[in-house]
């Protein structure tokens, strides 16, 4: 999985990054721009298969994506990553074929853009204590709740909304449903505003009396817990890269830094061999979760690691490039300052770190000794 393709992919989509993509800062006509050309490379459906008007390519690749476009600009990695694997993957991998039929098409060429809707004011790192409800009726389910911190919400025009049908079963009650921008009932909150990733957009989405029909529940009854949480796997894989992007252009300031000034400090050199190690180590665990997802394999624990290890090394990576920039670091004409302030998502979205923590601990105990 490290051979001559891997390199020649990287290396295409670098120059892409570099040369199409534009830093955004809090601009949104620059994030539709990026992500305009990001459609055009087919970007936006790029493990789905092309029946659905998708690339059909590897988990690795996407990873590969992820990272690059986030090397160049963070809010349109972020982007990018909910599209691909909160709004598209549940559709693609639980929908039924009617579903993916009249959804997919759109979203992965980018016509549309996905958004998942999971968090609540009161459940963030407890998924299963959602509070929106589903309550059958005639034809459908009636939703009632608000979700809070939902990625791309006023972009989108395909959400994936977890609602409780009871909440008394936890996580058994919980379904998932599809629900399209311009239902009645259904309405965009504030816009948060946030300390990093300025150019991704963040809501409040609303739901009072907003009818959903039967055609729209995303599989079975009861299965949104299982479904979410398998989704994670790969949002997981996706923010690691995110974070990555961000390590990789904090060490390339490093390195920029030393061959401009020949500076030949022990200082220097020690910080720029202790980054690049870390950056390597964090890619590796990345790529190694995304080849065993390409097998079909729940990667639980790898991506769990690999979203872990990946989010911390980028802020290390940012602080000490930022140490050695110094004031000059924290002008708003640096990269770094920017970095500094996105990366920090990287930690708590998806899962915080303590909650990594956790599901690495318990999947570690739940193998054999030595295996």
């Amino acid at each position: 999985m490290f051979g001559i393709d891997y390199k020649t992919r990287q290396k295409e989509v670098r120059s892409f990054a570099e040369k199409e993509i534009i830093p955004v800062g809090d601009s949104r006509e620059d994030l539709q721009k990026n992500l305009k050309k990001l459609a055009q490379k087919g970007y936006l459906g790029i493990t789905y298969p092309k029946e659905y008007g998708g690339l059909g390519e590897t988990y690795l690749t996407y990873s590969i994506i992820v990272e690059e476009v986030s090397r160049v600009c963070p809010s349109t990695g972020l982007t990018l990553c909910a599209h691909n694997s909160l709004g598209t993957y549940p559709l693609f991998k639980f929908g039924d074929e009617e579903q993916k039929k009249k959804f997919l098409p759109f979203l992965c060429r980018g016509e549309k853009i996905g958004a998942f809707g999971l968090t609540e004011p009161n459940a963030g790192s407890d998924a299963s204590a959602i509070e929106t409800r589903a309550v059958k009726k005639d034809g459908g389910y009636m939703l009632n709740g608000t979700k809070r911190f939902i990625t791309s919400g006023s972009l989108a025009e395909v959400f994936l909304i977890a609602a409780t049908q009871d909440r008394t079963l936890g996580t058994k009650g919980i379904s998932i449903f599809i629900v399209e921008k311009g239902t009645k009932g259904f309405s965009i909150g504030k816009e948060e505003d946030k300390l990093g990733v300025r150019g991704s957009n963040t809501v409040e989405l609303i739901f009072e009396d907003c009818f959903v029909p039967k055609e729209n529940l995303l599989g079975k009854e009861g299965e949104g817990y299982k479904y979410f949480m398998e989704t994670l796997d790969g949002g997981r894989i996706s923010i690691a890269s995110f974070a990555l992007g961000i390590a990789q252009g904090s060490l390339d300031k490093i390195i920029e830094f030393e061959k401009k000034n020949n500076t030949r400090s022990q200082f220097v050199y020690k910080m720029l061999s202790d980054v690049s190690m870390q950056v390597s180590a964090a890619r590796l665990l990345i790529h190694k979760a995304a080849f065993l997802k390409d097998k079909g394999e729940r990667v639980d624990l790898e991506a769990c690691q690999a979203k872990l290890f990946a989010s911390e090394v980028a802020w290390r990576a940012t602080s000490e490039a930022l140490r050695l920039y110094g004031l000059n670091g924290l002008l708003t004409s640096s990269p770094l300052e920017k970095f500094y302030r996105d990366v920090k998502i990287a930690e708590i979205g998806e899962g915080t770190s303590e909650i990594m923590r956790i599901i690495i601990a318990r999947e570690l105990l739940k193998k054999e000794v030595g295996k």
